[in-house]
This record gives structure tokens, C-alpha cells and sequence, in this order.
């Protein structure tokens, strides 16, 4: 029988849980989780081996459940997971520089950063996604989860996020069907070769200098996944196609921005960084749009 384990969680008051674990997934389907009207599912693998992690609200409260030789670990970080660790004390103080962002932060005040505290599930994502629209980053997100797929303990059908063995042992050409070409499914597999360092990480300090010390990941890369990893409210995604244009956008009414434009703008908010731009995409912020869409890609048959 798989191993069942469970805690009760006090949210703070105007708790927002829905819009604090949606970044957790993929939109629209992941097959390691689901986000419901019975509350969260998440797969992962943790250090005591496979487990399904089920947060649910009940009477104002958050009941965590796990499931799997992994669910005490995954359970007793599940306020992470919650963005319950996510400590917004100060950020008022911080927001007041900027009447938009104080606004912003009155409307979400209820929304935290989660932290998984697993590296590689969110840099496979992250990978993923450089360079590309997200439409196809995640269709090639589920292609590639499915192929690795081991079933998820418990009673809902989830995937495990792929083995990084796995990943690290596969031709590159197994990836190209989901759209992935050579060049970063070889960062992926740096990733994966040194997932066991990378899960080791003390902070997100010393994730992101491991992960951006790989050859193909950079700064962008590094941004996404300790945002999520480790909760890291400071976290830049520097090297993005559209932030730049939103926070010059948003902060100063400049229709264009560079990425030095937006350390400039977002210098007042060290510390928040990150949570500042996850404010603006909250809000619907966005600069003028002058061209046309990136167009999804076509050089593989999917």
C-alpha cells in the first residue's frame, strides 16, 4: 500500500491559493499535476523517492496530503509549495516607490511565491522554453513527460517529472518528435548530468551560479527556475523577449525597453525584483505592441 501522510495549514488572511500555486504547472495540462476544484495535485520525485503531493482548502485552512515513499519529505514542505514561507513583510514599504506597483500589491496581496525546493522538474521547463513561443515549449513539455512517464503514487493518474538519468542517457535525437532541437536538448542534458549538485544548493544564490556555469544556460534560465525552486521573490528572468518592454512600459511609459533599462527601473525594488514583474503580468500589464507574433516553429512533424 502506498505511504499516506497529512498535515493541516493555516493560510494568512486573503490568502489567494489558486493564482499562488498556478505557476506550479503548465497551463492548460501538465502531466505532473492538476489544478481543480479539488484543489492541487503534484508529482514529484524528492530525496525519499516518488510522491504526490494534494493540497485542498478546507474551513479556511490548507490540508496537505501525501502520498508515496517521498510523501513525508514533499509533505513537510508543502507550505512551501503553497508559497506559505513566502515572506511579503516588508514588501509594502518597497512597493510604496511606485504608485502602479503599490496599487498592484494591494489588488494581489493575497498571492505568494511558491517554493518546490526541486530544481531539475522546473529547469526541464525552463529549457524548454528558451527562444521559443510558449505554445510550443509546453507542447514539447508534455510530449517529453509522457515519454518519460512513470505513473505517480496515488489515487489521481499523474506522471512523475522525468528521471534526470533518464534524460542525461537519451540521444538527442529521441527529443527532436517533441520539437527539441540539438541545441537545447544538449543544455538539458548538462542539466540533468549534474541534477544531483543542483538539488544540493544550499540557496538560490548558489543554484542560479551552478546552473548559468552550464554551457547553454544563461541568466534567463537560472531566473525561472529559482523563481519557483526556491521562492526567489528577487529573481530577473534578464535576456526575456517581452519583460523589458513591460517594466519600461509600466514604470516609466517608455513603449521599448532594454534589459539594462529594466535593472535600471527595477533597482528601487532590490530585493522584490522579481515579484514586481510577476505584479505586472498579474495586473495584465503590457507594453504597446507594434509587430507581428512569434510564429510557432515547423521544422519537426509533431
Amino acid at each position: 500500500m502506498s505511504r499516506v501522510t497529512s498535515r493541516r495549514l493555516t493560510p494568512p488572511e486573503r490568502y489567494r491559493f489558486r493564482a499562488s500555486v498556478a505557476p506550479l504547472l503548465v497551463p492548460k495540462h501538465d502531466p505532473c499535476g492538476r489544478l481543480g476544484t479539488d484543489g492541487l495535485w503534484l508529482a514529484a520525485r524528492t530525496p525519499d523517492g516518488p510522491a504526490t503531493l494534494h493540497l485542498a482548502r478546507a474551513a479556511g485552512d490548507l490540508v496537505a496530503t501525501g502520498y508515496g515513499a517521498g510523501a513525508q519529505w514533499l509533505v513537510e514542505r508543502a507550505d512551501a509549495v503553497a508559497g506559505l514561507r513566502d515572506d511579503v513583510h516588508g514588501f509594502p514599504a518597497v512597493a510604496a516607490r511606485h504608485p502602479l506597483i503599490e496599487r498592484l500589491a494591494r489588488t494581489f496581496v493575497g498571492v505568494r511565491m511558491p517554493a518546490t525546493g526541486r530544481v531539475f522538474a522546473r529547469a526541464l521547463r525552463a529549457v524548454l522554453e528558451q527562444k521559443v513561443t510558449g505554445k510550443e515549449a509546453h507542447r514539447a513539455y508534455r510530449g517529453i513527460c509522457r515519454h518519460f512517464g512513470e505513473p505517480a503514487p496515488g489515487p489521481v493518474a499523474l506522471v512523475l517529472p522525468p528521471d534526470p538519468a533518464a534524460v542525461a542517457g537519451t540521444p538527442y535525437w529521441v527529443f527532436h518528435p517533441f520539437g527539441v532541437e540539438q541545441r537545447r536538448t544538449q543544455a538539458l542534458q548538462r542539466v540533468a548530468l549534474t541534477a544531483d549538485r543542483l538539488e544540493d544548493c544550499a540557496d538560490a544564490a548558489e543554484a542560479t551560479r551552478r546552473l548559468v556555469a552550464l554551457p547553454g544556460i544563461g541568466p534567463w534560465t537560472a531566473a525561472e527556475v529559482v523563481r519557483v525552486a526556491y521562492g526567489d521573490p528577487d529573481a530577473v528572468s534578464v535576456g526575456d523577449f517581452h519583460i523589458p518592454h513591460t517594466v519600461a512600459w509600466a514604470l516609466a511609459g517608455e513603449a521599448r525597453g532594454t534589459d539594462e533599462r529594466m535593472l535600471e527601473l527595477l533597482e528601487p525594488f532590490r530585493g522584490h525584483r522579481g515579484r514586481v514583474c510577476e505584479l505586472l503580468a498579474y495586473g495584465g500589464i503590457g507594453a504597446p505592441k507594434f509587430g507581428p507574433r512569434k510564429p510557432v516553429r515547423s521544422f519537426a512533424r509533431f
